[in-house]
């Protein structure tokens, strides 16, 4: 008589384990390749609810604040498709960006699961260097700053300012499409002296960027030299952008 009970109770444990919810993701890591002229960098990661009973999603967060993500439902029905969309605002950043999402469901064999997106960001402009100098009494001689442009951007030419009539500067066209030549001297090196030079290329012309150079002169031992700005190496979208 045992036996007839124990069967029965059995069954009860084993049947709710061929009931769950099962969620597939079809890749948890993405390479982005937006161009120069986006303002975003966008992931999509898709998955699948592939058991019989729905998935909920917890909570979906992103490693820093430049990054947003979203779920395109709350919950997941048996069978059902969707996806994460991941959003990069890239700003002033160049290179390979590696952010990651955390996603927590109530799916007990994947409640964690870590999406990682690659945003390879492209370069419109290289400086070097950054930062241009002169002792006091040294000859006025100009000093030369590369400037290259990223790979297969349509960059013709280079404008360079700055408001200080104490320096100048010329720009000339490389040997090479795409890199060019940036001299730049003062008019004479017995004075203190600072200048920001701001470098805007020809492309995009929608939204123009901004790079900058810094210079500066000692002056005579025993002149006031003012504080010396930190070189500035990325792009800034220009004023209003």
């Amino acid at each position: 008589m045992k036996a007839i009970y124990l069967i029965p109770a059995a069954l009860l444990l084993f049947l709710p384990a061929l009931a769950r919810a099962d969620l597939k993701w079809e890749q948890t890591s993405v390479d982005v390749n937006p161009t120069v002229t986006d303002k975003q960098a966008v992931g999509h990661f898709k998955y699948q609810n592939t058991g019989d009973q729905p998935v909920h999603f917890k909570s979906v967060k992103t490693s820093c604040g430049c990054t947003a993500a979203r779920s395109q439902q709350d919950q997941v029905a048996p069978g059902e498709k969707g996806e994460i969309t991941a959003t990069l605002n890239i700003g002033d950043r160049v290179g390979q960006q590696v952010k990651t999402i955390t996603v927590e469901t109530d799916d007990p064999a994947h409640a964690t699961t870590v999406l990682t997106m690659k945003a390879n960001i492209p370069q419109l402009l290289e400086l070097q260097p950054t930062f241009v100098f002169w002792q006091a009494g040294e000859e006025p001689k100009a000093k030369t700053i590369s400037a290259r442009v990223g790979k297969d951007i349509p960059v013709k030419e280079l404008q360079i300012t700055t408001q200080n009539n104490q320096f100048e500067a010329k720009v000339e066209k490389g040997s090479e499409p795409g890199v060019f030549r940036i001299d730049i001297k003062p008019k004479e090196t017995k004075t203190t002296s600072f200048a920001t030079f701001t470098v805007r290329p020809d492309y995009p012309k929608d939204a123009q960027k901004a790079f900058y150079i810094s210079a500066r002169v000692a002056g005579a031992p025993g002149a006031a030299v003012p504080p010396a700005a930190a070189p500035v190496a990325a792009a800034s979208a220009s004023p209003g952008k």
